[in-house]
Parts: structure tokens; sequence; C-alpha cells
């Protein structure tokens, strides 16, 4: 049974070839859609059985060789025809090593290897005629495609709606490579997709998917659920199936997946930039990637200097850690972000930038001074928690090494609570009259805690007796020690001038957005139409009729005046107006291929520098043409009512 079945796959089986003629006495080529992890499962499986036949020399019906000669090889031919099941790149490596019974490579696939010595570790002591019987009862079942007819994907789709769910990376990754011709679906792993897999390494999957959604983010301005990812995905491709699109469209995906790679990885060579995205990362406000991604490709793209990455990174740690601190919810965050470049005019990049976090409405606020200041004085940070990290630890670290040229590993130190947690009757008398009130309000609060190399000595001694000890303050070589050492009395009077000491050292860390007030107000009331010098005559005429039917949507649209434009929102922008002379230039938040277009009139953006604000360029110039713009904007429109 096991040979009947098996012979139906003495064939080459590789990911990246086609259905071919093959010549005379040589074997046909196939792609496998669906199934490889079977098949791979399988091979590894009678290779280790193969072995274990010899090596304990069994008679169970079969041997080695015919194994190797039915099932593994086609011994007459050569390259990567000798094999009956090729992989792709990274795995093929390994899978040949195995079979070959060569050193494995240092980098090869960990789960091959793995699972292949599982196979071997069980097959030792296990009866293998028994195994042997077992697997003359494998049934397989085959789906032979012809690619003039079949579409490959709909059937891979179809093939896995049940059971486990494919990874989205997955999915995404055969909805670009199958159907193409062999040489170009060679060319997109190969230069594309493969070092993309590589960049990820063991986290592939679970990176890519996560670096998909916020590159979508980024170029669609809508933030795909984690686990719909691939549904967005073939929207945004679905008018870009054309070879050279889609080979430019995989292209900037690569190029951004190393962008993401260099700031979700810490694969940034500039160790300064490397810090910040440390810090971001540790900071685990992952929301934040897409405006990243942006940052960093304007950088490469040299639109931006270093020294303005550098003060943009410095910018969202402090608005993050801020926010954090003084406890204001993270929700909405991901909308923030995904929008927030929208306000940014790119050619005073760092000041708009700062101006936009500036005039983020109360839930999205950058706090002020007083505000963190506030938070930082009176917060229990000793029992601060957050989701994903440990504040307390990030905020001592961060004080500890401010200004140091050679920061220290705060995790050779531990908390110590200056004042105690138990008070002895010494302890009270320190604190006067009101100790049970001063420890109760202060005993977590940043002004009383500190770090230390000797907690078990200190433990719950007096406050001279910690700074004279060895070991104790006045020994300790720690910077938030320094205003312990000479002090002559820890009561509420000392705890909070150490605390406000600590606070004009954190404002230092974490500044203010540094937007004066003078500047807020005279913005908050923002530009005006007179502004527009453009707006005159009939193409006022015309942009108030356009005005008054986009305001008449609904209640909820807003209008923002800037600068350079005129912007109409709900939870995220739909239209932008830009007042010309003779026109009105306008960017539709659309992607190309959801547009209704009968006349023509709309130009694709998406594959330009251009699109920042819409990925859809339409020019109004009569007042004989609104009701058919309107019928355009209304698309975009109705796009943001279904996003809500």
């Amino acid at each position: 049974m096991l040979q009947e079945c098996l012979n139906y796959f003495l064939l080459t089986v590789n990911q990246n070839s086609v259905v071919e003629c093959a010549p005379l006495r040589r074997v046909s080529q196939l792609l496998l859609i669906d199934g490889q992890q079977r098949l791979t499962t399988l091979s590894l499986f009678l290779l280790a059985l193969g072995k274990a036949i010899e090596e304990r020399n069994v008679e169970i019906g079969i041997d080695r060789g015919t194994i190797e000669e039915y099932y593994l090889f086609n011994l007459r031919e050569q390259d990567e025809l000798h094999y009956k099941l090729l992989l792709t790149k990274h795995d093929k490596e390994t899978l040949i090593h195995l079979l070959k019974d060569r050193d494995l490579p240092a980098n090869g696939s960990r789960r091959l290897k793995d699972n292949y010595r599982f196979f071997e570790d069980k097959l030792k002591n296990t009866d293998l005629q028994v195994v042997y019987k077992g697997i003359q009862k494998l049934m397989i079942v085959d789906i032979s495609l012809n690619r003039d007819y079949d579409n490959p994907q709909l059937i891979f789709e179809s093939l896995n709606s049940t059971g486990l769910d494919l990874s989205q990376a997955d999915l995404i990754r055969n909805y670009v490579l199958m159907g193409q011709d062999p040489n170009f679906q060679n060319k997109l792993y190969e230069t594309y997709w493969y070092p993309m897999e590589q960049r990820f390494g063991e986290e592939y999957t679970k990176r890519f998917d996560r670096f998909m959604r916020d590159y979508l983010t980024l170029k669609t301005r809508q933030i795909p659920n984690i686990n719909n990812v691939y549904e967005s995905f073939k929207e945004y491709v679905d008018n870009k199936k054309h070879p050279e699109v889609l080979e430019a469209t995989v292209a900037e995906i690569d190029r951004y997946s190393k962008h993401y790679a260099r700031i979700a990885l810490l694969k940034e060579e500039d160790s300064e930039i490397r810090s910040l995205f440390d810090e971001i990362n540790t900071l685990s406000v992952e929301v934040v990637f897409p405006f990243l991604l942006e940052v960093y490709e304007d950088y490469t793209q040299e639109q931006i200097e270093k020294t303005d990455v550098i003060e943009t990174l410095r910018l969202i740690v402090s608005y993050l850690f801020r926010r954090t601190l003084c406890g204001i919810p993270t929700n909405g965050l991901n909308r923030t972000f995904a929008g927030l470049m929208l306000e940014v005019d790119k050619n005073n990049y760092l000041e708009n930038l700062k101006f936009a976090l500036s005039q983020r409405p109360p839930s999205q606020r950058y706090p002020s001074d007083e505000e963190f200041g506030r938070s930082f004085l009176i917060r229990d940070i000793y029992r601060f928690r957050s989701k994903k990290f440990r504040p307390r630890d990030y905020l001592l670290r961060k004080l500890e090494n401010y200004g140091r040229k050679e920061p220290i590993s705060v995790g050779d130190y531990t908390i110590e609570h200056v004042m105690p947690q138990t008070l002895s009757e010494e302890w009270q008398a320190e604190l006067g009259e009101d100790w049970s009130e001063t420890h109760e309000t202060y005993l977590h609060t940043i002004g009383n805690l500190t770090l230390t190399g000797y907690n078990p000595e200190l433990s719950n001694r007096s406050f001279r007796d910690k700074q004279d000890i060895p070991g104790g303050f006045r020994d300790s070589p720690l910077r938030l020690n320094e205003s312990l050492r000479e002090v002559g009395r820890w009561d509420e009077t000392t705890i909070v001038n150490r605390a406000e000491m600590l606070l004009e050292k954190a404002c230092k860390i974490w500044p203010d957005h540094g937007v004066p007030q003078e500047i807020q107000q005279e913005h908050r009331a923002g530009w005006t139409l007179s502004d527009h010098h453009h707006l005159a005559g009939e193409m006022m005429d015309v942009f108030q009729q356009l005005q008054g039917r986009i305001l008449n949507l609904d209640t909820s649209v807003s209008e923002r005046i800037t600068k350079r434009y005129i912007r109409y929102s709900m939870n995220t922008t739909f239209v932008v107006i830009f007042p010309r002379a003779q026109r009105l230039r306008l960017l539709l938040n659309l992607p190309f291929s959801d547009l209704t277009d009968p006349q023509g009139m709309c130009r694709d953006l998406s594959h330009t520098d251009h699109h920042q604000l819409g990925d859809i360029e339409v020019v109004l110039s009569y007042a004989a043409e609104l009701d058919y713009i309107m019928f355009l904007i209304q698309q975009a429109f109705q796009r943001q009512i279904a996003s809500r």
C-alpha cells in the first residue's frame, strides 16, 4: 500500500516551479500548491526510518536503499532534479543536507532539524515492523490543475478555509507569487520575498503580519485588523497585478520591510538612532510603527537629515512616556499615528510635527510640564504597571543614566525604599508627628525610591545607618543617591525636595513639545480662506458651493484650513482641496481600485511621491462639474463611514 501511494509522487516538487513538459526519461516538475508541510514531514520520517532500519539491521520488508530510491531521490538525475522534494530557498538547503547526511548549515531551518531529530529519537526504541505496517495505511489524495483553466489561488484558499488557519504571511506570499510566469515568480521570490523571510528570521510569520498591517496603514490610512491583513492586502494590490506594477509594489514592500527590521528588530546600524528605536520598543506602543516607517522612508529618500530623525524620535518618546506616566489611555493612538503625517508640511518637518502634536484633542494630548509634573511627583511609581513593560524600571534607568557617557546596567541593582515599607519607632520619630500620613502618601513615590546593590543590608535601618554603613548611600557610585549622601534627615520635606529635583531632570529627558504658548494661540485661531489668495472671483464661488455640499454630507464632517490646503475629515481625512489660480486640485483618500469614475477625470497617485494626503487626484475648474465631483467625493466619504 505504501508503495502504491507514494509511487504517485515520483516527481520533483518545487514550490517555485510549475508544470512543464518533461523530456523523455526525465521526471516531470510540478508546483505543489498545498500540502508542503505534510509531504516534508513524510519525507523526513522516511529518511529517519531508512537510517533506523540500516543501523538496527532489521528485516521489515523494505530497506534504506529502496526507501531512498523510490521516495527521496531520482537516482539518475542531477542537480535539483536529483531530489523528489524541493522546498523554498531557506528550507531547501537544510533538507538537502539532511538527505545527504551532511553537516547542517549553521543558519539552517531549525524546524526541519528539530522535526527530523524527533523522528530519529522516536524510532530508536520502536518496533519498526509496526511502524512500517502503520505507514502502509497512508492514503494520499491529489488534485491536478491546468494553468489555462484553473485559478490556483482560489483553490488554495478553498483548501485552507477549514482547519488550522494559515498565517496572513503565507496567504499574502502565495497571492503575490501564485499564477505568475515561472521566471517572473522566481524573480519576485529570489529578489524580494526570500530576503524578507530571512530579514525577519524565526519570527517571520508573526513579524511579517504585523509589518504588513503597519505598511497598509501607512499606504491606505486605514488600520486593518491583524487577522484580516490578507483581505486588506488583496484590496490594495487588486489593480497592481500587471507584472511591472506588481514588481514595483513588491520592491516597495521589501524596502519598507528593511525599515521595519531596523525599527522593530533593532537592526539599525546608527547607534544613536538604534538607541531611540530601542526606547520606543521598550515603551511597547507598536501603533507608532506606521508613522515611523514613513519617517524612516523620508530619511532614506533624503527628505530629512539625521538630526531631524533623532529629534523626531525623541519627540515621540517624550510624547509616549509622558502619556504613560500621566495615565492617559492609549485608545485612539493608532488613529493618531495613522494620520499624523497628513498634518506635517515636510518642507518644515520637525516644527510642523511639534505643532501637530501640540494641537491634539484632549484624549490624544501631549501632556504639558504642569500635568507631567503633577503625576511625576505623586504617582505610585513602585507599583506602576503597564500591560507590556515596567515603567518604573525604565524611569529609574533613564534618570540614573542621564548625562552619563558610559551608561550602567540598572538590572544589576534593586529598588530601595529610603523610608522603608515597615516603620520602626526610630523611623516614626524621624518622620515626625504626621508619620503615618507621610508614609502612606510618599512611600512608593519617586522621591522615596532609589537603586542599590545592598538592599538586604539596608533593609529597615534608620536613615543615618543607610547613609553610613558599607555600601550605604555615602559609598554609592549611583547618581540617584547623590542627594541622599549629605542630607541630615529624611521626612516629607526632603522627599518632596528630592522629587522636584528629579522632576527637573525628567523634563530634560522627556521634554515638552517645545511650541511656545503664543504660537499655539496664534495657530489655534488658524488660517482663514482669506489667506488663500487664489480664492477670488469665480473660483471663490465654485469653492463655496463645493464647501457647502461637503459640509452637508454629515454633521460630523470637520473642516480644517491650513496654509496650503483645506481638509475635510470624519475619523480620518477623505478629501483635501488645494486652491489654484484657475482650478481646485482635489485629493481623495480612496484606493484607486475602489473608485468608480466613468468620465475618467481622476489620476492614480499611489505610485508617485505626492500621495501623502490621498491616492486620487481630480481637478475642478467649473461650477458645471460640481455634481460629478461630489459623486467622486461621496465615494471617499462613504469609505470613511464604513470604517467607523
